[in-house]
């Protein structure tokens, strides 16, 4: 392979820079082929009918939030400490660290030096060190590539160090289990280990940038962009499994990104340079797009079922787990956009997975009901989206609609969002992707196909004009009708038979919804607070 080649001098002192001695082979900067060769030779997948490289990751098949920390130091004076900012001690830090490097030292190791963040004033330099070839071929798709120029001088802002084979002591190093992803804001550095699920090395830089962007008046948002032939860019907010990939891979609209963006003072900028689509179930006639990108060369694949004999995928089979993916580089996408600054959000589409029942499929809200569901963050969790998760949609409230990768004080993010909203004056949109005509168990899921006409209609303007009636439970005003939408779906207690049913889960939702907004009496305007359900 053209990779092997003789270690050079400048490479074992940049790695010994990092905590890593005695470097037996390190891999900078592979190509997909490259990658693809060392990740066969050293058997860490298997290559799929059409060509993408299909991995699995053990027992991790999800993100281990439980196993997340920031280290308790001067840097991290702006963490909102809780549930999930758990705090590690430096001390704990330098042991499982060293531990680590000297884990490293001796393998093979491979590094891809990147950008998080396509805008050139608020992207970030990541080197990620890995002993894995697949996991350094998902941050090749995942983030934004260097030009050779750019790596002739490449000094990172953070280093990942990741080595899956690795495990913490919990009794003597303060962790949860023998897993950690663990981030040190003083000294730029994220050590993962323990896990293979590639998920974490992405999701620790998100978590990065919504820490640092706010003092440069950046709102960091876990959405996914894609903007109309007129230049009207569009945001869906929503937690995975909610549809913010599904929606946002439009034939009739470009994509900016699937997941990771920011809302500068000149525009919306993507965080990544791929996509990582869950693909269990997936429809060629319901979302060509992304299906197209698991029958193409460079895409990897985590925990997808594929025949032994044929090599042909199976994606409806969730012998592994619920979260199967697909890791892409953005430009597998027809009509996705490379790079740059797109304009202020025309519209802003908050997603939720309602599993009772209730909510309405769609409804405008003003700037302050905006606010309500932003820190509300309803959804319902979808099966093995998390370690632990079980077979059934659990209902959720995760602030900001990304709460375990927000690591300021959700009234940061609040205010940079109301600013942006007003200011620019978007319009703000909750639609229901969830369950209708009952809860989950009873109802059904609402049709893909209904989902994308009401989304076409919010988009496109028609809505602007239909008359609304007030959603009973949520005060919403929701469209009267909708082309291509049954009447009734709009109307969700329309779509039950025992209408006493709907109302006593309407009434328990209610009340989750206050009980949940609680925690932010006292930070929120009256105004905000108000906009939540009726409690009858």
């Amino acid at each position: 392979m053209s990779a092997q080649r003789e270690l050079q001098a400048d490479e074992v002192n940049i790695l010994s820079g990092h905590g890593i001695n005695n470097i037996n082979k390190v891999y900078w900067n592979l190509t997909t082929a490259d990658l693809y060769e060392h990740a066969i030779l050293n058997h860490e997948g298997k290559i799929a009918h059409r060509g993408p490289l299909v991995c699995t990751t053990g027992k991790h098949t999800g993100r281990s939030p439980n196993d997340k920390f920031i280290v308790d130091e001067p840097a991290a004076e702006n963490v909102s400490w809780g549930d999930v900012n758990r705090p590690i001690s430096e001390e704990n830090f330098d042991k499982i660290d060293a531990r680590l490097c000297e884990h490293m030292a001796g393998k093979p190791l491979f590094v891809s030096d990147v950008f998080c963040g396509v805008h050139p004033h608020h992207r970030i330099r990541v080197r990620i060190i890995t002993e894995t070839a697949w996991h350094s071929l998902f941050a090749r798709n995942m983030f934004i590539h260097a030009t050779p120029y750019q790596l002739e001088h490449f000094v990172p802002d953070f280093v990942i160090v990741h080595s899956p084979s690795f495990t913490a002591n919990p009794e003597s190093e303060g962790t949860k289990s023998g897993t950690f992803i663990i981030q040190h804001f003083g000294r730029r550095r994220v050590i993962i280990g323990g896990t293979e699920y590639a998920g974490e090395i992405k999701k620790s830089m998100f978590s990065t940038l919504n820490y640092l962007l706010p003092d440069a008046g950046v709102m960091p948002m876990h959405c996914s962009a894609n903007i109309g032939k007129d230049g009207d860019t569009a945001l869906f907010f929503g937690l995975s499994g909610t549809g913010k990939t599904t929606l946002s891979a439009d034939p009739n609209r470009k994509l900016i990104g699937d997941d990771e963006h920011g809302w500068a003072p000149d525009g919306i900028f993507n965080f990544e340079g791929g996509c990582y689509a869950k693909v269990i179930r997936l429809s060629k006639s319901g979302e060509p797009e992304i299906w197209q990108t698991t029958r193409m060369f460079g895409t990897i694949l985590e925990n997808v079922v594929m025949s032994p004999e044929t090599r042909r995928l199976d994606l409806d089979d969730a012998s592994y787990t619920e979260n199967t993916r697909a890791s892409y580089p953005l430009a597998s996408i027809p009509n996705a956009l490379a790079g740059g600054v797109h304009p202020h959000p025309k519209n802003l589409i908050m997603l939720t997975c309602d599993a009772f029942g209730v909510m309405p499929p769609i409804a405008r809200m003003t700037t302050e009901q905006a606010l309500y569901h932003f820190l509300s963050g309803y959804t319902a969790k979808v099966a093995g989206t998390e370690r632990g998760l079980g077979s059934e949609p659990q209902a959720t409230f995760s602030t900001c609609f990304g709460a375990p990768f927000m690591v300021r004080q959700p009234s940061v993010y609040a205010d940079l969002l109301r600013r942006y909203i007003q200011e620019h004056k978007t319009t703000c949109w909750l639609v229901n992707t969830g369950w209708t005509g009952g809860p989950y168990g009873q109802g059904s899921r609402m049709k893909l196909e209904y989902t994308r006409s009401l989304v076409d209609a919010a988009l496109n303007g028609y809505l602007a004009t239909v008359p609304t009636h007030p959603d009973p439970v949520f005060n919403l005003p929701v469209p009267d009708h909708v082309p291509g939408v049954p009447t009734p779906i709009l109307n969700p207690r329309f779509t039950w038979k025992d209408k006493n049913a709907y109302d006593q889960k309407a009434l328990e939702l209610t009340k989750r919804f206050h009980k949940n907004f609680e925690q932010f009496e006292g930070e929120t305007a009256r105004a905000v607070a108000g906009q939540g359900p009726r409690l009858k």
